[in-house]
């Protein structure tokens, strides 16, 4: 027994945290597959291809909501159970279930799953990690719970006693994640609860609360006062208000929908994907402010993806500094060159993911508008889950593309670059020369 430990041990130090997590999100992800696969996950009369158990177990774990086949219509009462229990898994993070698992068995958390934490969440300190995991699960149960009792409130009026608690369950759990799957059925989403201000509300507090992120919420929890907050929190908080008006704003003025449907959408685009309207009826323009706003995404530390709220901030923090020739800085704090450098690598590394993604499914499924495959591949790299109803109908090879793309806006398109290229940095300095710019 030892010595397994201590083989296991070794093959930790071997691989780098971004690769363990890597490891354990593929693992989750096929492991899921397979059971979907099961004939007590399908329902009689239904077919689930690999792929398509491969693109909804990635969908699921990845907290998209991007669907190949639907939920309601493909699988029993188990297989969706499963689905819920992958998205539960990929919005807390594996390291942090595999922490509470360890905790919940009475062992004692090594350096290495610390490490682990202190990666998957960005945190600067080792100190603390497991009673912010046990936080998190508290904070985690308590939202959903609240989300589950309010939704069963509306779906008990369509579907049984029974039925309907199973639905606001998944829905709460997939709206705190900031997962689009519903279980309604023939591809339907929310669109029959557009007018439904309760769903509407709840929901879109459900992926507020999921998406600015634990730390922000229990740093709210303990100071209770904006000007105590953490520069982080003020950042996040500010952004997300932002972006969330500025989204309405937008939508209302380019789409004939009601001020309730355009809210909704602007907290739902940035990584929650549900939809209360179908989004094949929108114009261009529409879409591609839904396209913006699922490239931004939510908060770091949260359930959600995208290039993250704090990133756009500093590259508009930066800009507004060049322009005004002002230190780069915000609320009476400045911001450091190694995060400035950090913000614009994950941008450009993000844009690169979805400028081959595109080019890649404009190769693979030509029958697609241009938009069309631009809006799906940011909703799979941002893991959002909107869609202009195309999934469904794309070949194999394009679903896998998507299925890549889902998996590295989960880990994140920088965690991704490091893994790979995991390499000690030269110790040769070399002379300095400029060149020309613009």
């Amino acid at each position: 027994m030892e010595n397994s430990q201590k083989k296991i041990r070794r093959a930790l130090d071997y691989f780098s945290a971004p690769q363990l997590l890597m490891v354990g999100f593929a693992s989750v992800i096929l492991t899921g597959a397979v059971i979907l696969m099961l004939p007590i996950s399908v329902r009689e009369g239904a077919t689930v291809s690999f792929i398509d158990a491969l693109f909804t177990s990635t969908s699921a774990v990845c907290v998209t909501g991007l669907i190949a086949i639907d939920t309601a219509d493909h699988f029993t009462v188990f297989g969706r159970a499963v689905v819920a229990a992958l998205i539960q898994i990929g919005g807390l993070g594996v390291t942090c279930v595999g922490v509470s698992l360890i905790l919940a068995a009475g062992r004692k958390i090594d350096f290495h799953t610390r490490k682990l934490i202190k990666e998957s969440w960005n945190i600067d300190s080792y100190q603390g990690l497991v009673k912010l995991v046990k936080q998190v699960l508290k904070l985690t149960f308590a939202f959903e719970v609240v989300g589950a009792v309010l939704s069963f409130l509306v779906f008990s009026q369509d579907y049984s006693f029974w039925d309907a608690w199973g639905i606001s369950i998944f829905h709460s759990i997939a709206a705190f994640n900031n997962s689009g799957f519903d279980i309604l059925g023939n591809l339907q989403n929310l669109i029959p609860y557009s007018d439904s201000i309760l769903l509407n509300l709840v929901t879109a507090g459900l992926i507020i609360c999921g998406g600015i992120g634990f730390l922000v919420i229990l740093d709210i929890k303990k100071k209770r006062r904006f000007k105590k907050l953490t520069l982080h929190s003020k950042v996040v908080i500010t952004m997300s208000i932002v972006l969330i008006l500025a989204g309405t704003i937008l939508l209302k003025s380019t789409e004939n929908i009601t001020w309730l449907q355009a809210f909704f959408h602007s907290v739902s685009a940035r990584t929650a994907g549900f939809s209360t309207t179908p989004l094949g009826e929108f114009t261009n323009a529409g879409l591609f402010v839904l396209v913006i706003l699922m490239f931004i995404g939510a908060s770091p530390g949260s359930t959600g993806g995208g290039i993250k709220t704090s990133t756009f901030f500093v590259l508009i923090t930066v800009f507004r500094g060049i322009v005004k020739n002002q230190p780069f800085g915000a609320f009476k704090r400045r911001i450091s060159n190694k995060v400035i450098m950090q913000a614009f690598n994950v941008v450009f590394l993000s844009l690169m993911v979805v400028v081959i993604g595109t080019l890649l499914l404009c190769v693979t499924a030509p029958e697609c508008t241009f938009i069309q495959i631009l809006f799906e591949v940011t909703s799979a790299f941002g893991t959002v889950g909107l869609s202009t109803g195309i999934t469904p109908y794309l070949n194999s090879i394009s679903k896998f593309i998507l299925i890549l793309i889902m998996f590295i806006g989960r880990l994140g398109a920088m965690t991704v670059a490091t893994m790979i290229a995991n390499k000690k940095p030269r110790t040769a300095v070399y002379s300095v020369e400029d060149i020309s710019i613009g």
